[in-house]
């Protein structure tokens, strides 16, 4: 929800590190690496109930996730191929996906594992995860093929549908988890409600725009 009226905010910051980063070899793909390994620090914190220590690593890891793309945006293609620098990108968006996924259910997994008496409402959380994600990208996919896109959320590799729960919303969600870890149930009910209304809003916009 507040992705895109974040993103003139994040950018600025972004895309200046990124300059500074340009052409010292250190690519987008490296970045995405990086961050997805402080993301597996924090759950490991989590296991531990180190939460400030968490919180800390799952704030690092979500600045090295804004950081990846600013860096493809700057990084010159390797190649002289045409086609090198678009290719270079859509594999970077592609592990990008897929560590942001598994990030976040990994944090509720590994919050899961350190204090077993959450799990029901863990395993809720992640449920609604997957509502969020499938409806995601599953409408990313029919808009690419109906060559729909936009850049409304900053430069991506796939259309970007919007809803209530976004990035945004989940950092701070899981950033509530780490500092009043005896509130999760109540806010793993809240957030995984706004999931699935966003979920359902997601169905319908897919019914009006593929039907």
């Amino acid at each position: 929800m507040f992705d895109a009226r974040l993103r003139p905010l994040i950018d600025k910051p972004l895309n200046a590190v990124a300059k500074t980063l340009s052409g010292t070899g250190i690519t987008p793909n490296i970045i995405t690496g990086f961050g997805f390994f402080l993301g597996v620090l924090a759950a490991g914190c989590l296991v531990l109930k180190l939460d400030s220590a968490a919180l800390v690593l799952i704030l690092a890891s979500r600045v090295m996730d804004g950081l990846d793309g600013a860096v493809a945006r700057h990084a010159a293609p390797r190649s002289r191929h045409p086609n090198a620098k678009t290719q270079e990108s859509d594999l970077g968006g592609y592990y990008d996906i897929v560590a942001d996924f598994l990030f976040y259910a990994g944090i509720i997994l590994a919050f899961a594992i350190g204090r077993p008496e959450h799990a029901l409402m863990a395993a809720f959380l992640i449920f609604c995860f997957v509502g969020t994600g499938t409806s995601f990208l599953a409408y990313a996919i029919i808009a690419t093929k109906q060559n729909r896109n936009h850049d409304k959320q900053g430069k991506k590799s796939f259309y970007y549908l919007t809803g209530i729960t976004e990035g945004s919303e989940t950092i701070v969600v899981l950033c509530l988890i780490c500092l009043f870890p005896e509130w999760f149930a109540k806010i793993a009910a809240i957030f995984g409600a706004l999931c699935l209304i966003t979920t359902f809003g997601r169905v319908l916009q897919a019914r009006r725009d593929f039907g």
